[in-house]
C-alpha cells in the first residue's frame, strides 16, 4: 500500500478538516443566533487489522460534537415575555404544520428550544423568534394551582375577567388615645368622647349596633374623626366608597375604659331620618400599653348596603395587634392597611414571564393574574438530540425521553445568547487551516514519490 496508502490517508485528513471548517464557519456565523449551541469537532483514527508490528497510523473521520448542555450568557431584554433559562433544560414547543383560516394547525410533535424570544402572535399564542410555539401547564385563576400536568398548547384571548365581590377588608390602624376631633377642649373632660345626649334620633353607640340618622350626621361628623376610604365592589362590579369613622366613647381619663366604636357610612345623602352612618357593633377596648385588651382580630359587617349598592356581609380582617391606640400629636387616625379583595371585571391587557416561570396577565382593572406555568423538560443524553432549523430540537433514542421540571430557572425579561466564543474558533481555524495545508503537502510529496518511481522505469 505504500505511497497509494499515504495518498488516501491524506484525503480522509483533508475531508476531515473540511468538515471540521464547515462546523467552524457555522458556528462563527451563528455567534449572535439566540440561544445558539455551537458544534465541535470530534476526529476518530480509523485502523486497519494487522499484527502489532505492521500497525499502521491508520486514517481519520471527523464527527460533530453537540453542546448542547453548555449555558449561554444571559442578557437583559426590555421585552416582557422574553426569557431565558439558567441552567438545565428546554422549553416545550410546537411548529404548525399548515395554516388554515389564518389559524395554526398542529400535527403535535412535541420539539424542544433554548430560544426564549418569546412574542403574543394575533391569535394569542407566544411564538419565537423562529416560528415555534410555547407550551406550558394553564393555572386556575381562583386557586393558582396547575390544571393538570402535560405540557399544552398556551393561548391568551383577552375575554373579560369576571367581576369579583368584596367579601374582606383588611384594616390595620393606630388610634390616638386623644382624639382631636372637632368638638374636643382640652380644657373640658371627656370632651373627645361622643355624647349620646347630643343625639337627637338615638344614641349611635347602642350595644350591637347603633345609627345616624341625617338629622345628627352633623352632631357624629363633630364627635369622631376619619378612619379611611376604601372603593369597594359588588358582585356585579360596581364600585362604592366606603368611608369609615371612629368615634371614642370611653377613656382611663374619666375613670372608664378605653373604649372606640368604629362606624361606616351608609348613605351619603341622607337627610332627616334617613340612616346616614352604621355603628360597626363592637366594643374595642385598649390597655394602658396601648394594645386592644380583648383581641379583635376580625368584625364582620353584616348586610352593608351603602348609597343603594349591596355588598352583603363584608368581613373586617384586622389580624394580632391590628388595631393599637398610642398618643399621636395630630390626634387623628393612622391608617397603616386598607385592602380588599374585590374588583371590577377587566380585560387583558397584556402578558408577562416572572422568575418563577409563571406568564403573568394583566387586566385593564390593574389586576395581575397568573395565567401559565412555563414547563422545562430535560434529558439524560441532552446531547443526543437532534438538531433541526431555528434552534430547536427533537428526542432521539440516544436523548432518551424527556423528563419535565427540569431543575433549570427561567429568567424572565432576558435572552440566552450564543455559546460560540469567536476567539476560540479563530484558533480552531489556524489549527484547520495548518493541517489541511499539511495533508496536501503529503499529496504532493506522496506524488513526487510517484514521479521519482517512473523515472527510474525510464
Amino acid at each position: 500500500m505504500g505511497i497509494f496508502g499515504a495518498l488516501t490517508t491524506a484525503v480522509t485528513g483533508m475531508r476531515a478538516q473540511s468538515f471540521a471548517l464547515e462546523n467552524i464557519s457555522g458556528n462563527i456565523a451563528n455567534s449572535q443566533t439566540t440561544a445558539f449551541k455551537r458544534e465541535d469537532t470530534s476526529f476518530e483514527d480509523l485502523i486497519p487489522d494487522e499484527i502489532p508490528s505492521k500497525q499502521l497510523s491508520g486514517n481519520v473521520v471527523a464527527t460533530s460534537r453537540a453542546t448542547n448542555d453548555v449555558q449561554g450568557d444571559i442578557q437583559n431584554a426590555s421585552v416582557s415575555t422574553y426569557m431565558a433559562i439558567n441552567g438545565q433544560g428546554f422549553f416545550v414547543v410546537e411548529k404548525p404544520a399548515s395554516f388554515a383560516d389564518n389559524q395554526p394547525v398542529f400535527d403535535g410533535v412535541d420539539l424542544y428550544t433554548r430560544r426564549g424570544d418569546f412574542s403574543t402572535d394575533k391569535n394569542g399564542y407566544l411564538v419565537n423568534g423562529a416560528g415555534y410555539y410555547l407550551m406550558g401547564i394553564p393555572v386556575d385563576a381562583a386557586t393558582g394551582n396547575l390544571v393538570g400536568s402535560v405540557p399544552q398548547l398556551l393561548q391568551f384571548n383577552s375575554g373579560f375577567l369576571p367581576a369579583e365581590p368584596t367579601t374582606t377588608i383588611q384594616y390595620q390602624a393606630n388610634l390616638a388615645s386623644y382624639p382631636l376631633t372637632a368638638a374636643h377642649d382640652t380644657g373640658i373632660p371627656g370632651s373627645e368622647l361622643i355624647n349620646p345626649a347630643d343625639f337627637t334620633d338615638g344614641d349611635p353607640t347602642t350595644a350591637g349596633g347603633g345609627t345616624v340618622d341625617g338629622n345628627d350626621e352633623a352632631t357624629f361628623i363633630k364627635q369622631s374623626v376619619s378612619g379611611g376610604a376604601i372603593t369597594a365592589y359588588d358582585v356585579s362590579g360596581a364600585p362604592v366608597n366606603v368611608q369609615l369613622r371612629w368615634a371614642k366613647t370611653d377613656s382611663t381619663a374619666s375613670g372608664g375604659t378605653d373604649t372606640w366604636n368604629l362606624f361606616y357610612q351608609v348613605d351619603s345623602t341622607a337627610t332627616g331620618t334617613d340612616v346616614a352612618w352604621q355603628n360597626a357593633g363592637q366594643d374595642y377596648t385598649f390597655a394602658p400599653n396601648g394594645q386592644m385588651s380583648s383581641a379583635t382580630n376580625t368584625v364582620t359587617l353584616t348586610g352593608v348596603t351603602i348609597d343603594g349598592v349591596t355588598l352583603g356581609d363584608v368581613v373586617l380582617q384586622h389580624g394580632a395587634n391590628g388595631l393599637t391606640q398610642f398618643a399621636d400629636a395630630n390626634g387623628n387616625v393612622q391608617v397603616n392597611a386598607l385592602q380588599q379583595n374585590g374588583f371590577p371585571a377587566g380585560t387583558l391587557q397584556s402578558v408577562s414571564v416572572n422568575d418563577k416561570g409563571r406568564v403573568v396577565g394583566t387586566y385593564s382593572n390593574s389586576r395581575t393574574i397568573d395565567l401559565a406555568q412555563i414547563t422545562l423538560a430535560n434529558f439524560n443524553g441532552v446531547d443526543g438530540l437532534k438538531r433541526i432549523d431555528g434552534g430547536a430540537f427533537v428526542a432521539t433514542d440516544e436523548s432518551g425521553p424527556p423528563t419535565y421540571n427540569a431543575p433549570g430557572q427561567i429568567v424572565g425579561s432576558s435572552l440566552e445568547g450564543s455559546n460560540t466564543d469567536i476567539a476560540d474558533e479563530f484558533t480552531k481555524l489556524i489549527v484547520t487551516q495548518q493541517a489541511y495545508s499539511a495533508n496536501t503537502k503529503v499529496i504532493t510529496t506522496s506524488n513526487q514519490m510517484v514521479q521519482d518511481l517512473l523515472n527510474m522505469l525510464r
